[in-house]
């Protein structure tokens, strides 16, 4: 059979822009139902303006988001600032985390095959967890391999991965799934526009750097949380 050849992304042509990509991990449980989804998807859309704000982390940042509640479903694979189109999440189901997170982790080393097949250099990829209760997948090896992935990918420096706790979350099992080094943050009532705000600033601020620059100071997290990180 004759070799074949990677698919190259036209995009990666007409914009060769290093990227960083970011996984928002959305719980859509049955217990996000009412306000927390209307926040939520209110928080989302903010989260895509403000990052069209910026012409350089609309160049760079690649956004993807991965649901999980009546199942763990690919809402958006990765896509630019500039073609990302909020999503409306409707609220039921169970909470398969620990499935979730493997699949995002999957999805970025996707990703990242198709970045290295077509030159482009990229920031060190983002995994951002919301959740409003406790994992029902916790007995199962998705649990074990999610914990397992999310530790070696923070001590390799592949990814980073911050854990949200909404309302009644479960953060004992949540800290089990975080690195210690950066513990699961109470977010503060259904502030999701000032999540979401703080998490485009900080997208903007990793984008304006150079890919693997270290030391980078993210916005101090204001009115949505109680937690310094």
């Amino acid at each position: 059979m004759p070799e074949q050849i990677p698919f190259i992304d036209v995009d990666f042509i007409d914009n060769p822009e290093p990227r960083c990509p970011c996984v928002l991990l959305v719980d859509t449980s049955s217990s996000m139902s009412g306000a927390p989804i209307a926040a939520l998807n209110l928080g989302i859309e903010q989260f895509s303006r403000e990052l069209n704000e910026d012409n350089l982390a609309k160049k760079r940042v690649e956004v993807a988001i991965v649901s999980f509640g009546q199942s763990v479903d690919t809402v958006q694979d990765f896509v630019g600032a500039v073609s990302f189109v909020p999503p409306r999440f409707d609220a039921n189901g169970a909470t398969p985390m620990g499935e979730a997170v493997v699949h995002a982790v999957s999805l970025l080393e996707a990703r990242k095959q198709q970045y290295r097949a077509a030159g482009i250099s990229y920031f060190r990829p983002w995994i951002f967890l919301l959740t409003d209760g406790a994992p029902t997948d916790y007995e199962t090896h998705f649990w074990r391999q999610a914990v397992d992935l999310v530790h070696e990918g923070e001590s390799s420096k592949k990814i980073l991965f911050f854990g949200i706790a909404i309302n009644d979350a479960d953060m004992g099992k949540l800290n089990q799934l975080c690195p210690k080094t950066r513990p699961a943050m109470k977010m503060r009532g259904l502030s999701f526009r000032e999540l979401f705000s703080w998490l485009s600033s900080s997208l903007k601020t990793v984008s304006s750097a150079n890919p693997g620059a270290t030391g980078l100071a993210l916005p101090a997290p204001s009115g949505w949380t109680t937690i310094d990180i």
